[in-house]
């Protein structure tokens, strides 16, 4: 009896402090806004790097045409604003609003209504040509709407660059609740209220977003091992003679080259994918995120597939603690401090026999 009241006093307290985690400080508000700041930049440089080719994607004069998009929609249930109308102008306001809506939400500017724009842009675009893009735009999609139930914008941001001037011109320190201080102030109920709706929607949705990339990891990962190329280690040497997705033919070629190499990568791949579920809560996750981003970057380079493989890049940017970030900015701080500093280099001997004596003072 002892020991089952011990067990059960040990999950209540298990229990406690899960609440007290989910409801009273959000978590990994750095991490949080890197992946703003990392959806943003990609689909900002989708968006332009497809400029020139934008009528043939997603206009009115696309070969996947309004009409046939709108029977895919009656299927499916999607929707687009694209669609709202085939003049062409329109859909040239519709191609600048997304690229503002972009550079903004990488901004941090007014992020919470920011945010549902950006998730509405993507999910607009991503549709209207559902069966034209490489398929990173479906894991950019899923993350756009994550992040809109998220506080992406209490970290390098606008938002918390106003925060913080509009703190110091009332003389109090900055308050981590941010605009929530002022809701309080006004309506106590009310503003405890809203901070702790914002708090577990944020919690809550960095979680799905982690859940999110380890469903992925390890769907992938259980689809090769049943496998035969996997297996017996030649799926890669397949990949890599496919015509799609050679955009360095030579490359490939120098890679398939190294049989031996190509099939240790395949199992790699394999073993990295199935593993990172299980090692995340231990220090063992940071060269398997390491390996990963290794493995993203040749994906990257040698299929051709730079917006799916940036994706992939920016979701594994969520295990990464708040503690990483921090030390990452303030060595970036003291490197743009050694810079701006000339290098930190001391004026030698013979500089100083340049410069003149200087007169003392008079008198």
């Amino acid at each position: 009896m002892r020991t089952t009241g011990a067990g059960a006093r040990r999950w209540s307290g298990r229990l406690a402090a899960l609440r007290t985690t989910l409801t009273e400080r959000p978590v990994s508000l750095y991490a949080a806004s890197v992946l703003r700041i990392g959806y943003g930049l990609l689909y900002l440089a989708f968006l332009l790097r497809e400029f020139p080719h934008r009528h043939e994607i997603w206009g009115p004069g696309s070969p996947w045409t309004p009409a046939l998009a709108a029977q895919l929609f009656e299927q499916t249930g999607w929707s687009s604003i694209l669609l709202l109308s085939d003049s062409r102008v329109y859909f040239e306001f519709c191609y600048g609003l997304a690229l503002l809506t972009s550079a903004l939400f990488v901004l941090g500017w007014r992020t919470r209504a920011m945010s549902v724009v950006f998730a509405v842009v993507v999910a607009s675009f991503h549709a209207r040509a559902i069966l034209m893009t490489d398929g990173g735009d479906n894991l950019m999609l899923l993350m756009a709407v994550y992040l809109c139930f998220t506080a992406c914008g209490r970290r390098w941001s606008l938002d918390a660059r106003r925060r913080r001037l509009r703190a110091s011109a009332s003389g109090t320190g900055p308050s981590p609740a941010g605009e929530e201080a002022d809701a309080s102030r006004l309506l106590p109920q009310l503003g405890a209220a809203r901070r702790l709706l914002v708090t577990v929607a944020h919690n809550c949705g960095l979680f799905v977003i982690a859940a999110q990339v380890c469903l992925l990891y390890g769907s992938a990962g259980l689809y090769k091992v049943q496998g035969g190329f996997w297996a017996d280690g030649t799926a890669l040497h397949y990949v890599v003679n496919l015509d799609l997705f050679r955009p360095w033919p030579a490359l490939s070629q120098m890679v398939d080259e190294r049989w031996l190499f190509v099939a240790a990568a395949g199992y790699l791949t394999v073993f990295l994918q199935l593993a990172l579920p299980f090692v995340l809560f231990g220090r063992a996750k940071y060269p398997v995120l390491v390996m990963l981003l290794g493995m993203h970057l040749g994906i990257a380079v040698l299929m051709g597939l730079p917006l799916f493989s940036g994706a992939m890049i920016v979701a594994d940017a969520v295990f990464l603690p708040d503690r990483f970030y921090r030390a990452l900015a303030e060595r970036g701080r003291r490197a743009v401090r050694w810079v701006a500093s000339g290098g930190g280099k001391s004026p030698s001997r013979g500089d100083a026999a340049l410069v003149p004596p200087q007169p003392g003072p008079a008198g």
